[in-house]
């Protein structure tokens, strides 16, 4: 666990000063929203807490892992204990809580280890930050991420708003929505400061290669099978990753208490539309044969539980906050490509988990 530092303690002129943990911070979105705070906000103490598991990497991060307003801490947020004499140390006045499981098909298979870190950690990160903050609420937040899947799946036509009734049908939405409603319900019952955030698919630079895009990218340059389930009909809305940091940074600053915003990106795609269009852009950047990747295109047998679409409907914070996407998907999706291509040692060290075993050996 990192050391307290003591010049994170001091004033910065005028400035306004925060204590901000992060939970999930080497992971993917986490990792995006460490970057955003850190650079943004040089007066502001950034402590991002992250056990390491597989999907998450420091090396997301070295690019900032020197900045003086930066502090990483490796602890399990499933660990109430080591929760409690965290908080008790760094005196927190924020928390942005990213740290989830969050690979749908893992909760399949796996779906007690879904409960432990959704529901219990973030039980655990509640009662911390409760128990340095009663008495004294003014200034303190504690954001919770959330995702659309809790919202359930959606016809032809509609869209999710901030007040759909949740109706999880996989272990891993079931989890998020129960995390969900604890967090509503300290607000409710002990008057804790809240904002919650339900996002889209999202997709860019750094996320771990068991997800679609990243998956199917890694696949192409290796030449093998894209799996692709059921009919590939399956409609989900993108959003790339660095315009859901800023728009958790409008909502960690601007967002009303115990208020619920939906953060998507306009941006719908059928599954094997978004993936021939990733071939053909695959095909063009490796200087491929046109409609090689394409060939790779391999139908398995559908999931359990399957949701059919989801749709967010991302009027209030764009009306209320200002916030919209910043790219396109195609432009979005060619940076995340280019990134990918340019990262390839990031690549091997992700899919053959060399970086794990340097955590073992680091941290151990």
């Amino acid at each position: 666990m990192a050391k307290s530092k003591n010049k994170y303690r001091l004033k910065m002129g005028n400035k306004p000063t925060k204590n901000i943990l992060i939970t999930g911070g080497a992971g993917f979105i986490g990792s995006h929203v460490v970057r955003l705070f850190v650079n943004k906000y040089p007066n502001y103490q950034i402590f991002n807490l992250d056990v390491l598991t597989y999907a998450g990497n420091l090396e997301n991060l070295t690019d900032i892992q020197e900045k003086p307003n930066y502090h990483f801490i490796k602890a399990d947020i499933n660990n109430a204990k080591e929760i409690n004499t965290i908080f008790n140390e760094h005196k927190f006045d924020s928390v942005i809580h990213l740290a989830a499981e969050s690979h749908v098909d893992r909760s399949i298979y796996d779906p007690l280890a879904f409960v432990k870190t959704n529901v219990i950690g973030t039980m655990n990160l509640l009662n911390a930050a409760l128990e340095i903050w009663k008495g004294d609420l003014e200034g303190k937040l504690f954001y919770h991420i959330s995702t659309d899947e809790v919202y359930g799946t959606l016809d032809e036509t509609g869209l999710f708003t901030e007040t759909t009734a949740y109706a999880p049908n996989s272990p891993y939405s079931a989890s998020k929505a129960s995390s969900d409603h604890f967090v509503r319900a300290y607000g409710e019952t002990y008057d804790l400061p809240y904002i919650i955030s339900n996002c889209s698919n999202n997709y860019g630079p750094n996320q771990f290669p068991e997800k679609l895009i990243p998956l199917f990218i890694h696949n192409i340059i290796e030449e093998k099978p894209l799996p692709v389930y059921g009919d590939g009909k399956y409609t989900r809305d993108w959003l790339y990753v660095i315009d859901h940091a800023s728009a958790i940074d409008l909502a960690f600053h601007k967002g009303k208490n115990k208020e619920t915003y939906n953060i998507g990106g306009f941006n719908e795609w059928q599954n094997i539309d978004l993936i021939k269009i990733l071939c053909e852009f695959m095909d063009e950047k490796l200087g491929r044969e046109k409609g090689s990747s394409a060939k790779l295109i391999t139908y398995i047998k559908d999931r359990p539980g399957h949701d059919k679409r989801y749709a967010i409907d991302a009027t209030k914070i764009s009306k209320e906050l200002g916030w919209k996407p910043s790219v396109t998907f195609e432009e979005g999706l060619g940076k995340t490509i280019d990134w990918y291509l340019g990262n390839e040692e990031w690549l091997i060290n992700v899919t053959s988990g060399k970086y794990q075993k340097y955590y073992d050996k680091q941290y151990s």
